[in-house]
C-alpha cells in the first residue's frame, strides 16, 4: 500500500539525525509514535528513534552534534539526546525477553529493524520510517489498520499481554485516543488476561488511566476496561455502579450515567484561552467518579422509590482512598474528591431560592474549582423529560448570573473578613490563640452573610459577640 503524509511534518531534527547516522554506516528510522502521527496528520510531541549502533557507537556518533546526552537508560539500549529544544531517545533494536511474574526485560540486542518492530504493542506503533531515505516498514500492516480504525497486535495479543500486561490498558487508552475499535482476539485475550494486571505498578496503571480519560472518546476507553474485567482490578468502582435493577424498583442506570456525565462534562471544555482548557482529566475523571457513592448509599422506600442519601460525601471518600492506591499527587486528589463531594449542591436552588449568603457559601466552597464545578454541575442532567432538563438549565443560568454580580461588587474571590487577625486581638485585647480563629470565623460568617460591613460596624459587631 502506498503511503502518503506531509513531509513537512517531519521535524528537521529527525532529517539531521539520519544523515549524521548514514555518514558514519549506521541504520537509523523513526519509530513507533510519531509515525503514526505521520499518517493522522500530526506533529508528535516525542521522537523516538531505533538503530543498529550500539549504545557506545551512538554515543561516538552523535558526539559534537548533540548538545547533551544522557545514559540513564543505556542498560537498556537507550541514549537520551538533547538538540536545541528537541529531547530524543535513540534506542538500538531490540528482542526482548520477560519473566511472565515480572515486568523486568532481559534485553537482548538485535541487528534487524523488523524483528525490533514484532516486540511492539500494537502494529500502528509497528511502523518505522527509514531516514534519511523516507522508505516506510510497516511488516504487519499498521498502516492499514489505522486506516480501518483498528488495533491489533505484531504477533498474538496472548503473548504480547504476556510480555507487558499494560499493554491491555494501552489498548484500552488507543481506543480513547483514537475512538478506534479493538480487534476480537485483542478484546477476548484482555478479558482472558484481565488479573495479570496486577504485576504492574500502581504508577504505571495511574498514568495509562489518565492517558485514557483525556482522550477523544473516553467513554470508550472507560466502557474496554470494564467489558474486559480490568476494572475490576485498577478501577473497581466504575464496575460497580452496575446496579441492579428489579422491576419494582426501578431507576437509571447509573453505569451508563456516570459515562454520559464524563462526555458531557469533556463537551463543555473550553480551549487554551478558556476557563477550563481541555482535556481536562480533573474534570472528567470527578464527572466520571462522581457517583461511585450510590451503591453504599442505596436504599429502597417503602413508597418504591429508590434514595442515594449523603452518596455525595460517600463517593468523596472513595475516590481519595482510591486515587491515593493509584499514587495520584495531593492536588489532584483534592480536587477531583471536592467536586464529587460538591456535584450536588446546586440541587435545590431552582426549588427553594438561595440567599446572596448561600451563593457566597457556593463560590467559598468551591474556591478554583468554580469553573470545573459550574460544568460538571450542568453535564449531570442527563434526563430525557427535556422540561425537565431545561428547567435546571435555566435555574443555573440564575445561579451563574447572580455570581457574577456578586462577584462584581465584592470580589468574591478574595473574601476576607473586615478586620484581619492583628485587628482583632488589638480590639479585644487578646493574645493569639483559639479565641482569635473564632473571632476571625464570626467576622468571616458576617461578611458572607452581608457582605462589607466597614471596620466601624465590624468591631462593633466583634466587642457585642464577645461580650456574649
Amino acid at each position: 500500500m502506498a503511503h502518503v503524509f506531509d513531509t513537512s511534518l517531519i521535524h528537521p531534527v529527525a532529517r539531521e539525525a539520519g544523515e549524521l547516522f548514514a555518514r558514519a554506516g549506521f541504520e537509523l528510522a523513526l519509530v513507533g509514535g510519531p509515525v503514526r502521527d505521520l499518517f493522522l496528520g500530526e506533529t508528535s510531541v516525542d521522537l523516538d528513534f531505533t538503530t543498529n549502533a550500539t549504545p557506545d557507537e551512538t554515543l561516538a556518533v552523535v558526539d559534537g552534534w548533540a548538545d547533551a546526552t544522557w545514559e540513564i537508560g543505556k542498560e537498556y539500549g537507550t541514549i537520551g539526546i538533547r538538540k536545541g529544544n528537541e529531547m530524543v531517545e535513540i534506542t538500538t533494536y531490540r528482542a526482548e525477553k520477560y519473566d511472565p511474574d515480572s515486568r523486568k526485560p532481559v534485553v537482548a540486542f538485535g541487528t534487524d529493524l523488523k524483528e525490533d518492530l514484532f516486540r511492539r504493542d500494537f502494529t500502528i506503533n509497528s511502523m518505522a520510517l527509514r531516514l534519511p531515505s523516507l522508505e516506510l516498514v510497516d511488516p504487519f500492516g499498521g498502516q492499514e489498520d489505522l486506516q480501518k480504525g483498528i488495533i491489533r497486535t505484531p504477533g498474538t495479543p496472548q503473548a504480547s499481554f504476556s510480555d507487558d500486561p499494560l499493554r491491555m490498558m494501552r489498548a484500552a487508552r488507543f481506543a480513547s485516543r483514537l475512538d478506534i475499535d479493538l480487534a476480537p482476539e485483542v478484546f477476548e485475550a484482555m478479558v482472558d488476561m484481565a488479573d495479570r494486571i496486577q504485576i504492574i505498578s500502581a504508577e504505571r496503571v495511574r498514568d495509562e488511566l489518565v492517558k485514557l480519560i483525556c482522550g477523544a472518546a473516553p467513554r470508550r476507553g472507560v466502557d474496554l476496561l470494564v467489558e474486559s474485567g480490568l476494572a475490576s482490578f485498577v478501577l473497581p468502582e466504575i464496575p460497580a455502579l452496575k446496579l441492579e435493577v428489579d422491576e419494582h424498583h426501578r431507576h437509571k442506570d447509573v453505569y451508563q450515567h456516570s459515562l454520559t456525565v464524563m462526555e458531557q462534562a469533556a463537551a463543555l471544555e473550553t480551549d487554551a484561552d478558556g476557563a477550563v482548557p481541555g482535556p481536562d482529566f480533573v474534570l472528567r475523571f470527578a464527572a466520571l467518579m462522581h457517583d461511585i457513592g450510590k451503591p453504599a448509599t442505596r436504599r429502597f422506600e417503602s413508597n418504591g422509590a429508590v434514595s442515594f442519601l449523603h452518596h455525595d460525601v460517600v463517593g468523596a471518600k472513595l475516590t481519595k482512598k482510591r486515587m491515593r492506591e493509584l499514587r495520584f499527587d495531593n492536588d489532584t486528589i483534592k480536587a477531583v474528591a471536592r467536586l464529587v463531594e460538591l456535584h450536588m449542591r446546586f440541587y435545590g436552588y431552582g426549588d427553594a431560592g438561595w440567599s446572596d449568603s448561600a451563593v457566597r457559601r457556593y463560590v467559598r466552597d468551591a474556591g478554583d474549582l468554580l469553573e470545573r464545578l459550574h460544568r460538571l454541575t450542568r453535564a449531570d442532567v442527563t434526563t430525557r423529560n427535556k422540561r425537565k432538563a431545561n428547567r435546571i438549565a435555566s435555574a443555573y443560568d440564575d445561579l451563574e448570573r447572580r455570581i457574577a454580580e456578586l462577584a462584581e461588587q465584592e470580589e468574591l474571590d478574595a473574601i476576607r473578613p473586615d478586620l484581619d487577625g492583628e485587628e482583632i486581638m488589638a480590639i479585644l485585647g487578646i493574645k493569639p490563640g483559639p479565641q482569635v480563629g473564632q473571632a476571625y470565623k464570626f467576622l468571616l460568617n458576617l461578611r458572607l452573610d452581608e457582605g462589607a460591613l466597614g471596620k466601624e460596624e465590624a468591631t462593633a459587631r466583634l466587642l457585642e459577640w464577645s461580650k456574649k
